[in-house]
């Protein structure tokens, strides 16, 4: 009788897998609050998509951008989703301190999210950043997975308290 392992990542999706669910959430989150016209349900989907895009950015820079830039040593473009990731952080406070009353809150959301369709743009583009990651031979993309999955777990708990 054969004995079977399971490995701790059988389970998990691979690390691109993970992120191109995440970043599928967030779309659908920006579509909801597009055709929301009650303020309390923008607020509500303002709030989800700050808590996503934190946890979201949390574990890439935390996990994969130092895997990928480690692994690709692309500098250039490692260094280009960082600072993307910092504007989208700085209009996350700028929602976050604010509320539907604010004549720039609907604004900042649907600047929020131009800005998040180019960075999912150009880490999910054939030339980019995923797809340098998938040839990379020394990333283990479901190794990484888990441990983004666990990340983002634990971000979750602390964004809701």
């Amino acid at each position: 009788m054969a004995i079977h392992r399971i490995s701790k990542t059988a389970n998990v999706p691979d690390a691109i897998a993970l992120l191109k669910a995440d970043h599928k959430q967030v779309r659908q989150l920006f579509t909801q609050f597009e055709h929301s016209r009650a303020a309390s349900k923008k607020k509500h989907l303002a709030t989800e998509i700050c808590a996503a895009l934190t946890a979201h950015t949390t574990m890439e820079e935390e996990i994969f951008y130092p895997a990928f830039l480690a692994g690709t040593r692309d500098v250039a473009m490692h260094h280009e989703a960082e600072i993307e990731h910092d504007g989208a952080k700085n209009l996350i406070a700028q929602i976050q301190a604010s509320d539907p009353s604010d004549d720039y809150y609907e604004s900042k959301v649907t600047v929020l999210s131009d800005m998040i369709k180019h960075h999912v743009k150009e880490e999910e583009r054939p030339a980019g950043m995923f797809a340098e990651a998938r040839g990379c031979k020394t990333m283990d993309l479901k190794a990484l997975g888990a441990q983004l999955a666990r990340r983002k777990k634990e971000l979750m708990v602390e964004l809701a308290e």
